[in-house]
């Protein structure tokens, strides 16, 4: 199988292709209609994936609907991004105990992950995943606990056919396509797959249901491209492009963060649906008899006042400050930490917020002062 194949599998040939991968050890995880939105659950039957579901998004808006098509992967995305697989909103970090002769041991969690293959991962999510990576693998201090998890994924991609209306990947660089860096790469067409292995281990895994894998013909080609190009074109929203550090910086006193913190309940909805924030607070939990503490690290927001409490002074006081934070070191000062933004275009924050507060908005409200 050379490096770059691709091959086509028809829409019966998923399911065996999947079961492959529970012989090898993995639960699959993928798509499901749950709480009135599409999530990532454990998917136990072909049935449990979202035939025929789409999503309609728009600034607070989500809603699904479902019609008679045989697609799976008709909608943009729901709530969940690949975040929670890899970094847990709670987190054991460490344990001490106080001995008989009053010393304190320290001891650290040993977490042994299941293996678990994710289907239907989104190009901004595999996005996402890389800077989470960039943040969690690629410092001088690695996190034992994420690089576990993290080796513990199978990841498979799904091009993005229908963005929602809050979507604008295409402006970031990180969609509608699902990139390369994925195990498998999909593209659903109307009577089955396009699918190209990323990785040795998903060329290992697709080779082993050769049977499955047919040449695409030209018109089957033809129709992803064309699929993809509908994709792009459909984006009605973009960021300004480049590094926007020094127009953002530059108006720290704009206007717009207190027209914006005029409507934002800093109730920190865009930074828990964010595919890359890695904000996070550490808290300890002691036994009655003080004998155990054990150390947690939780998700936190830079939209609480807790995160902005420093040394015993508030470093952001207002919504204003908070808002400015986020959009200031989300699409700023990232650039500095990783070559890149910190947005990968997937809309979440427009949609999940309860105010309606469209980012690209603002930011391009902020930038348009600069001219």
């Amino acid at each position: 199988m050379a490096e770059d194949s691709t091959y086509f599998i028809e829409r019966s040939g998923l399911w065996p292709l999947l079961q492959t991968l529970v012989a090898e050890g993995f639960d699959v995880v993928g798509p499901a209609v749950a709480d009135q939105t599409i999530q990532y659950k454990p998917i136990y039957q072909e049935s449990d994936l979202p035939k025929g579901w789409h999503d309609q998004q728009s600034s607070g808006h989500y809603q699904l609907y479902h019609d008679m098509s045989e697609r799976l992967f008709a909608w943009a995305n729901g709530p969940q991004a690949i975040r929670p697989f890899l970094f847990p909103s709670d987190e054991l970090l460490w344990s001490s105990k106080r001995m008989e002769d009053g010393s304190l041991v320290f001891l650290p969690p040993d977490p042994q992950p299941t293996k678990i293959a994710i289907l239907g991962v989104r190009g901004c999510d595999m996005a996402a995943v890389n800077l989470q990576d960039q943040h969690f693998l690629q410092a001088s201090h690695q996190d034992l606990g994420y690089q576990k998890r993290r080796l513990s994924l199978f990841l498979i991609a799904v091009d993005c056919s229908h963005p929602a209306d809050t979507c604008f990947c295409a402006s970031t660089g990180d969609g509608p396509h699902a990139g390369g860096e994925a195990d498998w790469n999909l593209a659903e067409l109307d009577n089955g797959y396009l699918i190209r292995a990323g990785t040795d281990e998903g060329r290992r895994l697709l080779e082993k249901r050769a049977s499955l894998l047919q040449m695409p013909t030209q018109s089957q080609r033809d129709e992803a491209i064309y699929q993809h190009q509908q994709a792009i074109e459909a984006q009605s929203k973009a960021l300004p492009s480049g590094d926007l550090s020094s127009v953002l910086f530059a108006h720290l006193d704009s206007p717009q963060w207190q027209r914006v913190a005029e409507q934002c309940l800093a109730c920190g909805n865009c930074t828990s649906v964010c595919p890359t924030c890695f904000c996070h607070k550490e808290t300890e939990q002691v036994s009655l008899d003080v004998s155990v503490s054990d150390h947690y690290r939780s998700w936190d927001s830079c939209f609480s006042q807790g995160h902005g409490y420093m040394a015993g002074h508030q470093v952001r006081p207002d919504i204003a400050s908070r808002y400015r934070q986020w959009m200031t070191h989300k699409l700023g000062s990232w650039h500095q930490q990783y070559g890149r933004s910190g947005c990968v275009g997937c809309g979440r924050c427009t949609t999940w917020c309860p105010a309606g507060i469209d980012f690209v908005a603002v930011a391009n409200a902020v930038c348009a002062e600069d001219s």
